[in-house]
């Protein structure tokens, strides 16, 4: 399932910026890559071999988009899984498997998923609508999440008592018990056409409060050993038990009784390994492209320590984008930014990240906070 003289066709469901930076890795692989994404304006749009407008939502649109097409990936899981059923069926290589995309698109799957497998993760109550909260008054406090359609927070309600019923979302959900939790972490996992499994080390995620967000990435994460191999152990467990081919990124609690549990998982590179372009010895995206060749995967140890600070629209915000304090924040040894090519900001829209290295974690941590305050996103 590769060929690197320049006929091999890869065809990328989404053109935002987690496209732009895969598109960068395949160039050096000599692989053209094709992306269908409904925004005129998309990150992808300049640099891909061939962009299609439309929508990766639509049978039609993502089934004639892919019939030519050697394999086919994705770069965010909302996109139409019957019509990759269906090319997988005609000989068109669909990796993730639409199988596993159908699963993580539904929430009330994935918990079900790790029920089945005896992977560790939150208690959970599966409700048809709104009314059904009415079942679990006695279970409170707990987040509702949408069984479909939600991401980057959105489509997840904290629901403290009964007085909170009127914020709750009436659709298929899934009520997650509150978890009291140290820290998030996240794992990002491998696994290629051969059943080989690799894992990036855990990174430690904070998250900004008001647009729930992350803000900054940690890596190394600022655990113990025993924490980071058994969070490593479970991500590759979940990656192994779906049979993935490509890229997982497993999100997981540390909790206050030192117990790991899984929150949620996504099929594509993931806002939680960018660091990885400058502090790992294979980026994500090349480690993605490696797994849907079937390619050897590459090591996944970091050559430094990291921080990556994600570069948010600034509140109150929505325009053309311009960016403020670049040039003192490029200056400073160690930052590498990474601006995605969005034509317009609105508040908390990702926009670029930086991620900064440094020889320990604290010198990175030091210069993180600098261009926090310094590089800002405005209209």
């Amino acid at each position: 399932m590769k060929s690197f003289e320049g006929n091999f066709k890869l065809g990328v469901l989404g053109g935002g910026q987690l496209g732009r930076m895969l598109i960068q890795e395949a160039i050096n692989l000599n692989v053209s890559t094709y992306i269908l994404d409904p925004d005129e304006h998309a990150p992808c749009k300049d640099i891909a071999s061939g962009f299609v407008l439309g929508s990766f939502k639509d049978y039609d649109s993502v089934y004639n988009f892919g019939k030519d097409k050697d394999l086919i990936t994705i770069e965010i899981e909302h996109v139409n899984v019957e019509a990759l059923k269906k090319l997988q069926e005609e000989g068109v290589a669909v990796y993730p498997q639409p199988e596993v995309i159908e699963l993580v698109q539904d929430k009330g799957l994935q918990k079900e998923f790790y029920q089945k497998n005896q992977i560790p993760t939150a208690p959970f109550y599966l409700i048809e609508n709104k009314a059904g909260i009415a079942d679990y008054v006695d279970e409170f406090p707990f987040f509702q999440k949408m069984r479909k359609g939600g991401y980057d927070g959105k489509g997840v309600q904290k629901l403290d008592d009964s007085n909170n019923l009127h914020k709750a979302f009436d659709a298929p959900s899934v009520l997650e018990k509150m978890v009291d939790f140290e820290m998030e972490l996240s794992v990002v996992v491998a696994r290629n056409g051969d059943g080989d499994v690799v894992a990036f080390p855990p990174v430690e995620l904070d998250f900004n409060p008001e647009a729930n967000l992350v803000e900054y990435l940690f890596s190394p994460a600022r655990i113990s050993d025993n924490v980071a191999n058994e969070a490593t152990e479970i991500a590759k467990k979940v990656a192994k038990e779906l049979k993935i081919v490509g890229l997982l990124a497993v999100e997981l609690f540390l909790t206050k009784e030192g117990k790991i549990l899984v929150n949620e998982i996504a099929p594509r590179p993931h806002n939680s390994g960018h660091q990885t372009i400058e502090a790992s010895y294979t980026s994500q995206y090349m480690q993605h492209l490696r797994a849907i060749l079937n390619l050897p995967l590459g090591s996944t140890q970091a050559k430094t320590a990291s921080v990556m600070v994600n570069l948010l629209g600034e509140p109150d915000n929505d325009g053309v984008a311009k960016y403020e304090g670049l040039e003192k924040a490029i200056g400073l040894e160690g930052v590498n930014i990474h601006l995605y090519g969005k034509l317009y900001t609105r508040p908390f829209r990702k926009m670029g990240h930086v991620t900064i290295i440094a020889d320990s974690l604290d010198k990175a941590v030091e210069k993180a906070k600098i261009v926090k305050e310094t590089l800002k996103v405005k209209a």
